[in-house]
């Protein structure tokens, strides 16, 4: 399987659970915090910041899709190396409200370390492709 292959269905799988997380937080913002690694719910009406949450994550998965589907992958590999970040504060997030270590670095660590390591794949893959179709350096006249 060439990397561009392997780039692809990781890609894919990026744009799939992080739409359907979208979706959980935007369909069932209180059932979509369970495992999260947040020790409680926020006092009050706090599931309107979920829906939030839910809609910022659905928005990241249609950029990959989109990226994806219209072939655009040096792009994408940027994208997925900035989308990294957002896993990556979510752990942070749960360090600071001293939830679980496990769902901070097995959950959100782990995927942002998932996410940074399928842009730099797709980086490496478009920087050799980028390289392979690079035209010949004109000859210099003497």
């Amino acid at each position: 399987m060439s990397l561009k292959n392997v780039n692809t269905v990781l890609a894919t799988v990026c744009a799939l659970f992080v739409l359907y997380l979208g979706l959980s937080f935007i369909l069932a913002p209180e059932a979509s915090t369970q495992g999260v690694g947040l020790p409680t719910w926020p006092a009050g009406d706090g599931d309107g910041f979920l829906i939030m949450k839910g809609t910022r994550e659905f928005s990241m998965g249609l950029v990959i899709g989109i990226l994806l589907l219209t072939g655009h992958r040096r792009a994408l590999g940027w994208v997925l190396l900035m989308e990294a970040v957002a896993p990556f504060g979510d752990m942070i997030n749960v360090l600071a409200h001293h939830g679980p270590l496990a769902a901070a670095f097995g959950i959100h660590g782990l995927t942002s370390a998932l996410i940074a390591i399928t842009g730099l794949l797709t980086l490496r893959e478009t920087s050799k492709a980028h390289k392979a179709t690079a035209p010949a350096p004109a000859a210099q006249p003497a």
